[in-house]
């Protein structure tokens, strides 16, 4: 939607994203008065309350509904206000439109089809049930045609690299336009596990350092070094690691020279280091600063799912929607120095001179083009391909996994297509690492999405336990994610179940009505939807997860004695807790396509790069779209810190660029 007046609110609700239907009454007779129905959404029945006179739908209301924030449903901050200054919840949005066209005919909101299907539905069984004819409200609705803009910066992609590039550039004082293809911004990020990695030595002192631990970073320390680069910075570790062991402390050792050796060479040393540096130098840097705009954190920290290192700070907001609402903020305060324009694709970049003087973007509705024109330079910030079957199919060349045709993603289908990285390659930009694919072991068994699991699950590895079919262990909790996903593709089924005890810190009784999942539903509707199973005893979970009994209480007795040992045969080495008492939590998962880590070749200032490595002027590129930070391998907490830190580098080196 195209800001045209000086607020972002009415602009969202009374722009070009849906125009006027052709005639606004119709001859249809109904009875008069207000009916509910329910329909099944994204996530469960949205229920929708409609008003009717004799021949008009006079309101809509989504009066129930449990659609994933920021995508179906509304956006709230942490207070619980909706924001709409990134786009209208089609929860909200869908019901207006329906009533000022007096139409069913209004378009899906992209990225959001099965919400607003599940809306438009609803009302159309209101109109039967109020005796009208539903065919009498499918009247045409005409899109107005968007006029080209013009600004100093333009984003391609409303995502978390996005935000933080058009923000950036905002606060530096810079006319920003966000053309995003969605009904939203979110991307990819706004369904993300909300953690950030980044060594903070205030929280890391109150984690002990054991001795399992311990043997990580001398492992990595002990390695050949492969280049003198590799050989520099394991000497600077090896010096901080020598000052902590005899300053005598009992807190978790971490820098950022560790943060990044061990990023690398978890990436199997195929990443560009330098870029793995800016990376990990700036991602404290880069927490502060969203902090400051409003970002909080849990009062703890933990090892995310595949980070391999107690540095993950845990949003204190479900999914994504913690970022994503402090972004809503920025663009409304900054609303004098960015517009958003959403339901439109960039899809192709306008070079002038050697140049990238801007985009051409085509209208979802209309399918008209229009043009976007940006003086100082163009930020792709488009995400990856992982929900692009065709392209990874294409690029999955690594020999790491076999056919992924078949293989769920983790992505949201219209957010990770691989358009940036299309439209780059067009103009001359040279990519990196294509080959490299990640696939994530929390998909869950349904959809593949990274949804309806216990918080634990989501933050930590301390604290859970994977076992097959069998109720058999068969790697280490705590690995890293590739080795994870193998390891599960050879399972029965290609799945396994995450199982959690009553035992530890950070437990919430599940029977507390108050209790939510990761992603807020409760516990009642993850386990009546099949998506976790429940017990008291460790036997009664094995009988109704149909697996012998003996077997999985054999896996139990085991990891508890590894805890007390420190020694694991899968070479686990985070170890916390016992597992020990009910109530007894298992969470199905399988193994889903993720994370791309190749893209677009960029430099250490996030300019985009051509062939001959040379910078393409005015073309900077940051977030999943690019290639050479993640390597072979991504750690789990390191793609939101990538959009923080690169979004808001390319920001100061564009502004930089054009002073």
């Amino acid at each position: 939607m195209k800001k045209v007046s000086k607020t972002l609110l009415s602009v969202l609700l009374a722009t070009s994203m849906f125009g006027c239907s052709k005639g606004s009454t119709t001859s249809s007779k109904m009875k008069a008065g207000t009916y509910t129905v329910s329909e099944m959404g994204m996530n469960d029945k949205v229920e929708v309350s409609v008003e009717v006179d004799e021949t008009r739908i006079k309101s809509v209301k989504v009066t129930k509904h449990s659609e994933t924030p920021g995508i179906g449903g509304e956006l709230k901050d942490s207070k619980g206000q909706v924001m709409r200054a990134g786009g209208v919840a089609p929860v909200e949005l869908i019901p207006q439109e329906i009533v000022k066209n007096q139409s069913l005919k209004v378009d899906n909101v992209t990225g959001a089809t099965i919400t607003s299907a599940a809306i438009v539905r609803g009302v159309e069984k209101a109109i039967k049930d109020a005796g009208g004819n539903p065919d009498s409200f499918k009247k045409t609705v005409n899109y107005e045609a968007r006029k080209d803009v013009s600004a100093d910066v333009a984003v391609l992609g409303g995502g978390g690299a996005g935000l933080a590039a058009a923000i950036g550039a905002a606060q530096k004082g810079k006319k920003v336009v966000i053309i995003e293809k969605a009904g939203a911004i979110g991307g990819d990020t706004l369904v993300c596990g909300a953690i950030y990695n980044a060594p903070d030595p205030a929280m890391q002192s109150k984690v002990k350092m054991s001795a399992t631990v311990k043997t990580t970073i001398e492992k990595a320390l002990s390695e050949k070094p492969v280049n003198e680069a590799h050989k520099a910075l394991q000497a600077e570790v090896q010096k901080q690691w020598n000052t902590y062991k005899s300053s005598g402390q009992k807190g978790l050792f971490d820098t950022k020279e560790w943060y990044a050796l061990q990023t690398w060479i978890n990436g199997d040393k195929v990443a560009n280091l330098e870029l793995v540096k800016v990376l990990c130098y700036q991602s404290y840097g880069g927490m502060a600063w969203i902090q400051k705009m409003g970002m909080t954190f849990k009062d703890s920290i933990s090892q995310g799912a595949g980070s391999l290192w107690q540095r993950t700070h845990t949003s204190t907001m479900p999914m994504g929607t913690g970022f994503m609402s402090v972004y809503a903020k920025q663009l409304d305060s900054l609303k004098d120095k960015i517009s958003f324009i959403n339901e439109a694709k960039a899809s192709k970049l306008i070079m002038k001179d050697g140049k990238a003087v801007g985009a051409v973007v085509v209208d979802n509705h209309t399918k008209k083009e229009f043009k976007v024109e940006a003086k100082d330079g163009v930020v792709l910030a488009t995400g990856g391909f992982a929900a692009n079957a065709k392209m990874v199919q294409e690029y999955n060349k690594s020999g790491k996994w076999q056919d992924l045709s078949k293989t769920a993603s983790t992505n949201r289908f219209s957010s990770s297509q691989g358009d940036g990285i299309v439209m780059a390659k067009e103009a001359g930009a040279s990519l990196t690492d294509m080959e490299q694919i990640q696939l994530l072991y929390l998909g869950n068994t349904k959809d593949g999405q990274l949804t309806k699991y216990p918080a634990r699950a989501a933050s930590g590895t301390d604290q859970i336990l994977f076992v097959n079919k069998e109720g058999k262990r068969f790697v280490r909790e705590d690995g890293r994610r590739d080795e994870i996903c193998l390891n599960v593709l050879k399972q029965k089924d290609a799945m396994f179940y995450i199982v959690e005890s009553a035992d530890g810190p950070g437990y919430k009784d599940i029977k507390d009505p108050n209790w939510r999942s990761a992603d807020g539903f409760t516990f009642k509707y993850l386990e009546e939807n099949g998506y976790v199973v429940s017990a008291d005893t460790l036997e009664e979970l094995a009988k109704k997860l149909k697996m012998d009994p003996a077997a999985l209480k054999a896996s139990v007795d085991q990891f508890n004695a590894s805890v007390d040992s420190g020694k694991d045969e899968f070479g686990r080495t985070l170890y916390t807790t016992k597992l020990t008492k009910g109530p007894w939590v298992a969470t199905s998962r399988q193994a889903c396509i993720h994370h791309t880590m190749g893209g677009i070749t960029i430099d250490t200032k996030g300019r985009v790069l051509n062939e001959a490595k040379k910078p393409i002027a005015n073309l900077y590129a940051a977030g999943e779209v690019t290639g050479g930070i993640h390597g072979g391998n991504r750690l789990g907490g390191n793609a939101v810190v990538d959009t923080v830190v690169f979004g808001k580098l390319v920001s100061d080196t564009l502004v930089a660029d054009h002073k």
